[in-house]
């Protein structure tokens, strides 16, 4: 494991020392692993063929999995404090956003937009958070569906 990868899992994030260049292998880092997952999930559920008829659709109402979030965590009075932020995460808010807005500009994916039906999509928050959850427990979306409104 690299020295990147444990200093994501012990959560070794000082932000004073933190220097660009290990922000930009991070945020590479996560995005690469990221869409790697997904392409593997994509690629396994790939031999069932595309949408079918009689499909259920379920709303997983992403804008409240948002408001959650930003409730519990971004608000200027979140529900936890800074020291949940960080047992949860591993690492500070502030250091979180950083993050969230280098990885936005580095892939597009976690840029909120409208998907094809025209609503409005997962936004970066929350789309950030589950990765990091993803990569840090090593646990399937589906499990994160309840909070984070995703699967």
């Amino acid at each position: 494991m690299s020295k990147l990868k444990k200093a994501i899992f012990r959560g070794d994030f000082d932000e004073s020392s933190y220097e660009e260049s290990r922000t930009r292998k991070m945020v590479q880092y996560i995005a690469s692993e990221f869409h790697r997952r997904l392409t593997k999930a994509d690629n396994q559920q790939s031999k069932h063929g595309g949408s079918r008829k009689g499909r259920q659709h379920i709303s997983r109402d992403r804008i409240s999995g948002h408001k959650q979030l930003i409730e519990d965590y971004f608000a200027e009075n979140p529900t936890f404090p800074a020291n949940y932020f960080r047992r949860r995460f591993r690492m500070s808010r502030p250091l979180f956003l950083r993050i969230l807005n280098e990885i936005q500009q580095f892939d597009d994916y976690f840029v909120q937009r409208r998907d094809a039906t025209g609503a409005i999509g997962f936004s970066g928050i929350q789309k950030m958070t589950v990765a990091l959850r993803m990569l840090a427990y090593g646990i399937a979306t589906d499990s994160l569906d309840e909070y984070a409104r995703m699967a």
